[in-house]
């Protein structure tokens, strides 16, 4: 079985603009896809890949002498490569995703297809599962999550269930979880209705949307000039951080304006609106549908 299949991989390496001599940051390792493009572009540079899931780091073994491969979450990308006396990046790619090899896991939780315990933790080290969350949180954190995270259309509704459900039974496994929240989903859109709820979850455990502010904020200061940033996110609330930040300046979103009415901002678009991927690409791999993919230059 394929560990993942890359998504937008033509376009995101593209994208990297790559000198063979650079310094470059995969951010989310994963099966390798995109770090081995990028490392067929490099004669003297060098790679640093982040992985904080213990199997992902298994496939960076004898792959190039270019790469560093770095276990640990991406948002603690600036102290790791200072680590390594890296001050400077030529590029930095983060996929969002989650690989496929995650969701085909059964017990790793992330996936309603399959039956497992409910867990979902990236970092297998990590403290909070899925478990945690269903079992403990109150009802109006439940509900935010699934409104902000899932964008869950009757997010009270779901959340009462769950609470009315843990009284007498704890809910432990995704098999449990699924049979109680499918009567739930509008009719004919109940897988639809299972993932943004799982997903919705799942980056409320791996506390995805902070991560990803932290990593933005320093991927700015790291790139140099003409550096790029490329990012593949697969959820509104992610996409409109990366757009805030290329667009605005910073990830509120809020215009900075020098004195002349010139947005501060650090980095330019690219491509004025994120790429997707081809139909071709989606029929061969249906997980990258929702794919968007933003490319900013350090200026």
């Amino acid at each position: 079985m394929t560990y993942h299949i890359p998504v937008m991989l033509t376009q995101a390496i593209d994208g990297l603009h790559i000198n063979p001599n650079g310094t470059y940051a995969d951010l989310t390792f994963g099966g390798g896809g995109h770090s081995k493009k990028i490392l067929e572009s490099l004669k003297d540079g060098k790679l640093y890949a982040f992985d904080q899931d213990a199997d992902a780091v298994k496939n960076a073994e004898g792959l190039s002498d270019n790469l560093t491969l770095i276990e640990g979450n991406f948002r603690f990308m600036s102290k790791y490569l200072k680590m390594y006396g890296v001050k400077e990046m030529d590029g930095i790619l983060a996929d969002l995703g989650v690989s496929s090899h995650q969701f085909d896991e059964a017990e790793r939780g992330f996936s309603f297809r399959y039956d497992g315990r409910l867990d979902m933790r990236m970092d297998q080290e990590g403290e909070k599962s899925a478990f945690d969350v269903i079992n403990t949180y109150e009802e109006k954190d439940l509900v935010h999550l699934f409104s902000m995270y899932g964008e869950v259309k009757n997010a009270k509704t779901l959340a009462a269930a769950i609470c009315t459900a843990r009284i007498n039974q704890k809910i432990t496994s995704t098999a449990q979880f699924k049979e109680l929240i499918t009567p739930l989903a509008p009719r004919k859109k109940e897988n639809q209705y299972l993932a943004q709820v799982f997903q919705a979850l799942r980056i409320e455990v791996n506390d995805e949307v902070a991560a990803l502010k932290e990593m933005l904020n320093q991927a700015v200061g790291l790139l140099k000039k003409g550096g790029r940033l490329v990012v593949i996110s697969y959820h509104s609330l992610e996409d409109r951080l990366v757009k805030n930040l290329i667009n605005k300046g910073n990830i509120e979103g809020k215009e900075d304006k020098d004195f002349y009415g010139n947005i501060n901002r650090p980095l330019k678009a690219i491509s004025r609106k994120p790429l997707v991927p081809e139909m071709e690409e989606i029929a061969q791999n249906p997980r990258a549908r929702s794919a968007k993919l933003r490319i900013a230059e350090k200026l």
